[in-house]
């Protein structure tokens, strides 16, 4: 949905239309700023594409943006009513957005002057917001077999997996929740950790669950282990214990995603090279090494994709507006 695609050089560009890009247009149009969203798959694209049944960590109101009451059926949101209410942002309040349109390049070609490139058009603008989230490149654990068509780094519905076969790698929220939702649909789990036990990050109203169902056997887990090799009808573990073969049909490599590094390295925003790749910003600002070129949500992180989420990183659109209108 845009209005005023042809209107440039724009005050404000914002690359990513998840809830922190909008959170963004919000904020610029309530103060007159000429801006546009640019998203290279649907509106709120990670979040259309978690899994079907995923219930939020944060209950409705630390999800809302602008003070637009979030009303869910129980205090802690599922997928579609998070999927509806984001939805209704954005069209009630005609907010200037570019569905299907990858950004890929940005260029800065003089003070308040970014040129930005995508698979459509070409645009300028005095400033750019990169809110581009980190849920586009997963983290492969680079073994052989992991190119097979068994294998999946995204998992959406359990019963695709019902009486099937099924290695879980991981054990975050992500993992745990395919592993009870796959089991509790008539699949056969087993679960690779590679630390001693599940993840202490794990949503503490599901941590019991999961560790119950492990420890009464519904759900294998083998721990202190990684995939050595996926094959046709079996993969290969490595443990303490020594490598050992399970008859498999299906894996979900659930082992967490990052940011495009690459990307932002392109217009010259500095990491840290101490591995974490934090970008570097002004935390009073958001505002990068490069003038005029502002970080938004979980992308500030670096690979510390759990530092910043929705409920805490709202304030970094008004942060980035109040710069840029109060260096205008």
């Amino acid at each position: 949905m845009s209005t005023n695609n042809r209107q440039q050089p724009y005050d404000l560009i914002i690359v990513g239309g998840g809830p922190i890009g909008i959170a963004c247009a919000l904020e610029a149009k309530k103060h007159d700023l000429t801006y546009l969203i640019l998203e290279k798959g649907t509106l709120v694209n990670s979040l259309y594409n978690y899994p079907a049944n995923m219930t939020f960590f944060s209950t409705s109101e630390k999800l809302e943006l602008d003070e637009i009451p979030f009303i869910s059926t129980n205090p802690k949101p599922h997928k579609q009513e998070a999927l509806e209410y984001y939805r209704r942002i954005v069209t009630s309040n005609h907010l200037n957005i570019q569905l299907f349109e990858k950004v890929e390049k940005i260029k800065t070609e003089g003070e308040n002057q970014h040129k930005i490139t995508t698979s459509r058009n070409s645009y300028t603008s005095k400033n750019v917001i990169i809110a581009t989230g980190f849920y586009d490149i997963p983290n492969y654990i680079n073994v052989p077999g992991e190119e097979l068509p068994k294998v999946a780094h995204y998992y959406n519905d359990p019963h695709f997996y019902a009486t099937q076969k099924t290695i879980v790698v991981g054990a975050s929220n992500s993992a745990v929740d395919a592993a009870l939702e796959i089991y509790r649909k008539g699949g056969d789990v087993t679960m690779v950790v590679r630390g001693p036990a599940i993840g202490e990050r794990v949503k503490y109203w599901v941590k019991p669950d999961i560790d119950n169902r492990i420890d009464e056997g519904s759900i294998k887990a083998v721990f202190n282990a990684k995939i050595k090799e996926i094959k046709e009808h079996e993969v290969i573990i490595s443990s303490k214990e020594g490598d050992q073969s399970l008859e498999n049909d299906w894996v979900l490599l659930l082992t967490g995603y990052r940011p495009n590094f690459e990307f932002l390295k392109s217009m010259g925003i500095k990491l840290s090279d101490d591995g974490r790749r934090i970008p570097q910003y002004d935390p009073e600002t958001m505002e990068t090494n490069i003038k005029g070129i502002y970080l938004a949500g979980v992308i500030c992180g670096g690979t510390e994709t759990h530092k910043w989420f929705i409920e805490n990183s709202r304030v970094h659109a008004k942060m980035i507006v109040s710069d840029i209108v109060g260096s205008s």
